[in-house]
């Protein structure tokens, strides 16, 4: 994933989803955004749905030209054709999963709100990094990534930073000038009208 010059899209699937339901959204989604990548973050550890899954959504994403990359399951990522994977535990297995997925493959990683542990991953050879949640919930620990740690990334570092979890419309448009990608998924797959959800929250960047 090249550094844009503007923020672009990044999709995060829902954790469980159905695929007849859930395909002619996400194809109806990519027929009207340009979208830099779709990451496929399931909740189940079964092996043969992740497959079944993965194999199905790459052929969507792929014929319009949008790489598709796994949470978590790294290994199964050469033999599903995917573009490459993403590491939620930020620079952990970094160097090894490099190795083993070549240097054209896509490898993210997951830092929380960890200054730390973005500049392991990026040293480690992450082609992205991502920092989040910008608003607390009733889940997690409560922490956030504020604005200082994406402005001084922007700053220093030049791999290109992703701003993730609990975004609305205002942080949107704050974060825009220190954020290269905004990674959407529960914010707009609540929505009964996914696509419009999106548009609304882009809506943010004139």
């Amino acid at each position: 994933m090249s550094q844009p010059d503007q923020p672009q899209l990044y999709l995060i699937s829902p954790p469980k989803l159905d695929l007849a339901d859930f395909t002619p959204v996400l194809s109806e989604i990519l027929d009207d955004r340009e979208i830099a990548c779709f990451r496929l973050s399931l909740a189940s550890q079964d092996e043969d749905e992740v497959k079944r899954i993965a194999d199905s959504l790459r052929d969507t994403c792929h014929a319009r030209d949008v790489a598709i990359v796994l949470e978590h399951h790294y290994r199964l990522v050469t033999q599903l054709g995917l573009d490459g994977c993403h590491l939620p535990n930020g620079a952990r297995a970094m160097r090894d999963v490099r190795a083993e997925l070549g240097s054209d493959a896509i490898i993210g990683a997951g830092c929380g709100q960890s200054r730390h542990s973005g500049i392991s991953a990026a040293e480690a050879g992450a082609d992205y990094v991502s920092f989040g949640p910008l608003t607390t919930s009733g889940l997690g620990d409560g922490e956030t990534a504020d604005f200082s740690l994406f402005s001084w990334w922007s700053d220093v570092i030049e791999v290109p930073i992703v701003a993730e979890g609990g975004l609305n419309r205002d942080l949107i448009a704050e974060f825009a000038p220190v954020s290269d990608f905004f990674a959407l998924g529960e914010e707009i797959w609540h929505h009964p009208a996914p696509l419009k959800a999106l548009k609304d929250l882009w809506s943010a960047l004139g």
